[in-house]
């Protein structure tokens, strides 16, 4: 897979179609108004210079104020798609009823105004007023939409939890998480949608099918095998998650899967999940969110490993002959063999494994002979000798 570039690529075709005919339509529409101004002007004014050489001026004039007016709605439109595709889907919701009553209300206002019989340069308050209650009143709902519509969830589902709790701000809605090539293939990312561990939509992006497909076409018997189990695990988590799993069929220009997928997460706001270092380090750069599973590995291993060497306090005796039990800072139990004999003292062990189940973490270790025992008689803080090993710091979530 080819690392995404820091350059930002073009936009999209479509887009770029769209810009072009907004600025067209503003072209034809200045040149067209200027072109049938003319008629607006005072006759003696045209009497006295060449009408035709004025309607082509007045036609220039208009086409450079409709380009402008142009390009100026064009940076509106790409701010506006920008904050809708970051936007949450109830904010923008309840914005969109906000401004549709705003308006509502300003031309049920406007009936009587447009009913009265006015004549000459009187006629010209309907369109005055036509335009300044739907700019106010739009604004207006607009604006209140945006301060109080999360209530509007509680109108729609007033017995949801998660209504009320996003009413009133105390749950955030969760980031959708977008998957990268690396991860699908790794496997893992099954286990971690089963456990609950990734909340929210879960989008693969067209271009990551693609390059799984490339993959499983390839005549390199590894390649395939790869684009084949990544293949077979998008199916497997269509079947359990129908609804979460949402395909993205947007098709972004750039040098890669990676750039296209930084598009993606940059365009919808979500997290990128990956275990590609370089594309977690490129994501970080453009300040974008980003799991990376390899780090999420590391803070989830064991906080003791096999050789630590630690300083235990034997206190009970174990379910098998010569076994003794100590236990860790955070409460987990250590099955410690040969230590019997070694109840009441803290003694030098090394960690020989760990069993891990559903039900917690136990932990085996065997005396290290090869340092000294140290007796204890009454537990105390001064006693404790340090251990050489600092990896069993962070709390486990296990308690005897």
């Amino acid at each position: 897979m080819m690392h995404a570039a820091f350059k930002r690529s073009e936009q999209p075709e479509s887009d770029t179609m769209v810009e072009a005919l907004i600025l067209i339509l503003f072209l034809i529409s200045g040149s067209a108004t200027g072109w049938m101004g003319v008629h607006l002007l005072p006759q003696e004014l045209l009497d006295d210079v060449n009408a035709q050489w004025v309607r082509f001026g007045l036609t220039a004039a208009g086409a450079g104020i409709g380009i402008v007016a142009g390009l100026v709605f064009r940076r509106l439109r790409q701010q506006l798609m920008r904050q809708v595709r970051t936007m949450p889907t109830d904010l923008l919701v309840s914005r969109a009823v906000g401004l549709i009553l705003g308006l509502l209300v300003a031309n049920l206002l406007l009936a009587p105004i447009l009913l009265l019989p006015l004549a000459g340069a009187s006629s010209l308050v309907k369109p005055l007023a036509a335009i300044l209650s739907n700019g106010f009143f739009g604004v207006l709902g607009y604006n209140l939409a945006e301060v109080h519509g999360r209530t509007l969830l509680r109108l729609f589902n007033p017995t949801s939890t998660e209504a009320l709790l996003v009413a009133d701000g105390v749950l955030t809605p969760a980031t959708a998480k977008i998957l990268d090539t690396s991860v699908i293939i790794d496997g893992r990312i099954r286990g971690m949608v089963g456990c609950g561990l990734l909340e929210g939509k879960v989008i693969v992006a067209q271009t990551v099918i693609d390059e799984m497909q490339q993959l499983a076409d390839s005549n390199n018997l590894d390649k395939r095998g790869k684009g084949r189990r990544g293949l077979k695990l998008l199916n497997e988590l269509r079947e359990a998650y129908e609804r979460r799993l949402v395909i993205n069929t947007t098709r972004y220009d750039g040098a890669g899967t990676d750039d296209r997928l930084l598009q993606l997460t940059e365009d919808t706001g979500g997290t990128l999940v990956t275990a590609d270092f370089n594309l977690a380090q490129v994501a970080r750069l453009k300040d974008l969110k980003v799991m990376n599973l390899s780090e999420l590995v590391i803070a989830l291993r064991p906080e003791v490993q096999p050789g630590d060497e630690l300083n235990l306090k034997i206190v009970r005796e174990g379910k098998e002959e010569h076994q003794g039990v100590a236990y860790l800072e955070d409460g987990t139990m250590v099955v410690v063999e040969n230590a019997r004999s070694a109840i009441g003292e803290r003694r030098p062990v090394v960690i020989t494994g760990a069993l891990q189940n559903p039900s917690g973490r136990m932990v085996f270790a065997r005396l290290d002979q090869d340092r000294a025992p140290s007796v204890v008689g009454k537990e105390s803080k001064a006693s404790k000798a340090p251990r050489k090993s600092k990896s069993n710091e962070r709390p486990a979530p296990e308690s005897r």
